[in-house]
């Protein structure tokens, strides 16, 4: 049995000691981490350089030779508004529409979603009857399709949903839920709250339970109330989770789409139409596909996602350096 090992390992040392004779033991590294970079510069950085090349191109025709180059003009379009608070004054108005949504959607969504997580994680972390149970049930939603949560939750705010059946019972009238753009964007935030929520309460759980309890004791002993002690001791020592869980949280709202646009189609109207939608929309669903105008959007959203990156590396600095 040794010796069939003792085979095995001199046949596989054989190609890696001819390589390291050919190359040296310092480039030795680049010959295993080529497979790699191959993989990632075809799968990711070619991609990246084939969106940049649409973006300074026009037309719908998908073939590079085909399309005449337009510069900045892509770019330009979006720019081009006489007040940018009025998305009607703008040259590309369904734009500024889903970046206003956008806008909307990522301040209440995350807002609301990193304050109840905060209120969930204190509330688990304490000694509590099924402390386990409630874990898992906040944590149940992060692992469903985001399809399927938009699915079964538009299947209870329908016209004949459940939700309506309930108020119809109980002598009310039923409302159209989605047909209205207020409700459709309120129930939007709603459904992206309750399927995310789970994700980052758990991750201010453990942030939570990092906490030194002694640190408590101390505060207990100085009789400290227990509000006095959450503002006093939980929120600075949790300040550098939160800040992960808040930037996460951003990227994560700005980068929606697929379940809400499962759940209302980007309706009423463009009442609920996200920028990654627009994306999607103008690239590949709508007639005419204008790829360059779809990849120029593209690059204006990944700007906004490296200078919240950037945010998120500046304030964390500060917080470790004090």
């Amino acid at each position: 049995m040794l010796s069939a090992l003792n085979l095995i390992m001199r046949g596989i040392e054989i190609p890696f000691s001819f390589v390291q004779r050919k190359l040296g033991t310092r480039r030795q590294a680049w010959a295993f981490l080529l497979p790699n970079l191959l993989l990632f510069g075809t799968f990711s950085l070619f991609p990246i350089l084939l969106n940049f090349i649409y973006a300074l191109t026009g037309g719908d025709n998908i073939i590079l030779s085909d399309r005449p180059f337009v510069g900045t003009g892509n770019f330009a379009g979006f720019m081009n508004c006489d007040n940018f608070l009025d998305v009607n004054s703008c040259e590309r108005d369904f734009f500024w529409r889903a970046v206003w949504n956008t806008t909307w959607f990522v301040t209440l969504q995350v807002g609301i979603m990193v304050g109840f997580a905060l209120l969930t994680a204190v509330i688990l972390n304490r000694d509590i009857q099924a402390r386990g149970f409630f874990r898992g049930v906040f944590f149940f939603p992060v692992m469903l399709s985001p399809v399927v949560v938009a699915l079964v939750w538009k299947w209870v705010l329908q016209r004949n949903g459940i939700l309506n059946a309930g108020l119809e019972a109980m002598g009310f009238e039923s409302f159209n839920w989605l047909l209205d753009r207020t409700w459709a964007f309120g129930w939007s935030v709603f459904l992206s709250v309750w399927a995310h929520m789970g994700f980052y309460t758990l991750i201010l759980l453990a942030g939570l339970q990092a906490i030194p309890r002694d640190v408590y004791e101390a505060a207990m002993m100085d009789r400290a109330s227990p509000w006095r002690a959450f503002r006093r001791i939980t929120l600075p020592l949790l300040a550098p989770t939160m800040l992960v869980v808040l930037v996460l949280a951003l990227i994560k709202g700005v980068q929606t789409f697929d379940e809400v646009y499962a759940f209302t189609g980007g309706g009423p109207g463009s009442a609920t139409t996200l920028i990654i939608q627009y994306i999607y929309e103008t690239g590949f669903a709508g007639a005419p596909r204008l790829f360059g105008l779809a990849s120029a959007a593209s690059i204006l959203l990944a700007l906004v996602l490296v200078v919240l990156t950037l945010l998120q590396l500046w304030f964390n600095r500060r917080s470790v350096d004090g």
